[in-house]
């Protein structure tokens, strides 16, 4: 069966999108994050409770994860799947005050670009990621974790 959207190597988008969110667990869970969260958001006083992927409110922290690649063959970009990145940023920027905002996705270069997809999300995309946000890449063959960020005061480190 022809499946063009489909992940090369998986059985199915969905079982990409779980063993990320398992791996992101493992990571998080070492540091006392465990879980999906539910927080009210929104913009006025009109708010709705949104599931954030991972979370503690005693470490006040949520985490999103997208488990995303550079379209392949041709390494182009996965503009339909970046939206939800911005989707992500959106939510962070309207949750409660005072929480930890971090963006955890596979770390996946462009050789044609010579840059991660989260470096090119921030590189053309910085303009709507909210200054509290970190970004973290993990290799998913080595399993090492690095921080990125957009912002100039804080600098990319081994998490």
């Amino acid at each position: 069966m022809n499946k063009p959207h489909q992940r090369i190597g998986s059985i199915s988008n969905a079982h990409v999108g779980k063993d990320f969110e398992a791996l992101a667990l493992g990571v998080f869970a070492a540091k006392g994050i465990e879980s999906d969260l539910k927080l009210p958001v929104g913009v006025s006083e009109n708010k709705k409770l949104h599931a954030f992927d991972l979370g503690c409110k005693q470490q006040k922290t949520i985490v999103e994860c997208k488990c995303h690649k550079w379209t392949a063959p041709n390494d182009n970009v996965p503009s339909a799947k970046l939206t939800v990145w911005n989707e992500a940023m959106y939510y962070f920027l309207v949750a409660p005050r005072g929480y930890r905002k971090i963006l955890f996705v596979l770390r996946d270069v462009s050789e044609r670009r010579r840059e991660t997809l989260a470096e090119y999300y921030v590189r053309t995309y910085g303009h709507l990621i909210p200054e509290d946000v970190e970004i973290w890449e993990v290799d998913e063959d080595s399993r090492e974790v690095v921080q990125q960020t957009f912002n100039k005061a804080m600098q990319p480190t081994s998490v």
